[in-house]
């Protein structure tokens, strides 16, 4: 059928439609059209240049040539509380029951390089992810865990640096060495400017961290992601799917520019570049998302960076379910929410997930909500039979059309912050933040006047109480221990070998050379965290809300 047949046969459907609306009328507030067919793909539309194959440029059905027939994604729980010790005893439960890697999740004072003893840490200690104030903890975090054995992710950007330090001299510890070591660091401290808070220093010492950490990196821990680019937080911010992968991007292009400039080349660092994404509500949109993102990241590496080597032009994916969307209103709902998330992200050819657990709107996943949130992984992986071919979808009107829409409105936003003067001026300029923030109102008024439905909050609610009584919380006396632990630690350790390290660290901080070996140094110290973001912030600054310093 050609297109003048093919558009007269869509007409007289459409002529039938009109007359059953009459009598059945369709739901209201549906976006999307009623049905897809060859007359919305793009008339060049050429499956060697939008699609290609698996493992191969542009990468849209995927960066592996078997994907899931050869190695499943690695299936992660995000976890982290109170104490080092009672952390690692989550993690080895985890890893017993079939976890592949470990994500962990730090306090709020450890993300600011605070120590846990610092009046601003009063409360929050533990509370939201492990306190590690030193190299003790860390060591007390993955004692009995081989690091050669292990993936680990950290999730922590400001002093990502450190934590890597810490996490090298563990490893050393262990007899592992660096070349050894398999995992990430976030360490994406632009969108912590736009989404999270979690920032330190202004962005430009900022990116200098973080440029440092491609160089050491990519010389001695071949194997590590130097930085996980953050999407997963802008869109929990409130960013639209074309927004998660824009601004996402365009923080990513000024790390690049960044790395570019310091001299160092893109073949080199490029590959160990990783993302976090969200896997969200809306099934089939996740999916053209993630497609959407791999195509126009090639591109961009290809045609902008020069980028030769094809893991330089992947984008290689970690992804966690959304934990905005879920409801403390009928939390078991979340389970079914959570589990389509993951299927939206398998189908779209992820390389690492975790699911969140279907009670984490009310508290601290419990051990059997975090059994349950990796079992549903292991389902999909072993029982639903979607692993076992690749990007199963591809070929779908629906799919490709979205996936087409969805690279060209990204695109279209990267020119625009391009036209600014990149991420860091958009950044202070406001506009990644408004154009998030205008996004976040539109979806919460669609829910408040009934546009958009959320089962259990403004349809077939049961106005029945929140139970809390089986939530897991933080205890009150983990700031105490953890205090005391570091105290006595300070008691024992060489205070002049600590003033030494942190010395030479001001001194380098103050030149050019690159930090990671000073901060390696230093940690061997057991200087705490706090100490060492201490003596950053003197040479640094510390970034303010409104851009300035203080």
């Amino acid at each position: 059928m050609n297109t003048n047949e093919l558009q007269q046969s869509l007409a007289a459907y459409e002529a039938k439609v009109e007359k059953s609306i009459a009598k059945f009328p369709e739901r209201a507030n549906l976006k999307e059209q009623r049905l897809y067919t060859p007359l919305d793909l793009d008339k060049d539309f050429d499956y060697e240049t939008k699609l290609g194959f698996p493992g191969q440029y542009p990468f849209t059905r995927g960066v592996q040539p078997t994907m899931y027939r050869g190695r499943l994604w690695t299936m992660r729980a995000y976890a982290g509380f109170a104490t080092a010790e009672e952390t690692n005893a989550r993690y080895k439960y985890l890893l017993q029951a079939g976890q592949t890697g470990l994500s962990v999740a730090m306090d709020l004072p450890t993300q600011i390089g605070l120590d846990s003893d610092a009046p601003l840490s009063h409360g929050e200690v533990g509370k939201v992810g492990v306190a590690i104030d030193s190299l003790e903890d860390m060591e007390k975090l993955f004692d009995g865990i081989p690091l050669d054995k292990v993936s680990t992710s950290m999730t922590i950007n400001g002093p990502a640096a450190v934590l890597l330090a810490m996490y090298i001299a563990v490893a050393e510890k262990q007899g592992v060495k660096p070349e050894q070591l398999k995992g990430t660091i976030q360490n994406d401290v632009l969108k912590e400017y736009i989404a999270r808070g979690t920032y330190i220093f202004p962005p430009r010492p900022s990116m200098r961290l973080i440029t440092d950490t491609f160089a050491y990196c990519s010389k001695n821990i071949p194997k590590w992601n130097t930085i996980r680019v953050g999407a997963y937080h802008i869109r929990e911010a409130g960013a639209s799917e074309v927004q998660e992968i824009a601004f996402a991007f365009a923080n990513a292009m000024a790390y690049i520019d960044a790395a570019i400039k310091a001299g160092q080349k893109v073949d080199d660092f490029a590959p160990g570049i990783s993302w976090i994404f969200t896997a969200g509500l809306d099934f089939f949109s996740e999916i053209a998302k993630f497609r959407a993102a791999r195509r126009l990241w090639a591109y961009i590496m290809k045609e902008r960076y020069g980028a030769t080597v094809p893991k330089a032009q992947m984008l290689r994916v970690h992804v966690h379910t959304a934990g905005s969307v879920l409801t403390a209103q009928q939390p078991l709902n979340n389970v079914a929410r959570i589990t389509w998330q993951a299927m939206s992200a398998v189908l779209s050819g992820i390389q690492s997930m975790a699911c969140c657990a279907y009670d984490e709107a009310i508290a601290l996943p419990t051990e059997e909500s975090a059994t349950l949130a990796l079992r549903t992984q292991q389902m999909i992986a072993y029982e639903s039979g979607v692993a076992n071919t690749i990007d199963p979808l591809a070929g779908s009107y629906y799919v490709e059309a979205l996936t087409d829409k969805f690279e060209k409105e990204a695109y279209e936003y990267i020119a625009k912050i391009d036209a600014m003067g990149g991420a860091v001026a958009a950044i202070e300029q406001g506009y990644m933040q408004s154009e998030m923030a205008t996004h976040a109102y539109e979806y919460q008024k669609e829910i408040e006047d009934g546009k958009r439905t959320v089962i259990g909050v403004n349809k077939y609610a049961d106005n029945k109480a929140v139970e809390t009584n089986d939530v897991l919380t933080a205890d009150l006396s983990v700031a105490d221990r953890q205090i005391s632990r570091v105290n006595a630690m300070k008691a024992k350790r060489d205070q002049a070998a600590v003033d030494t390290a942190l010395a030479k660290l001001k001194a380098a901080a103050q030149g050019e050379e690159n930090l990671m070996p000073f901060l390696i140094e230093t940690v061997k110290t057991y200087a705490t965290l706090g100490e060492i973001c201490g003596v950053l912030r003197e040479v640094f600054g510390e970034y303010k809300q409104n851009g300035s310093l203080f």
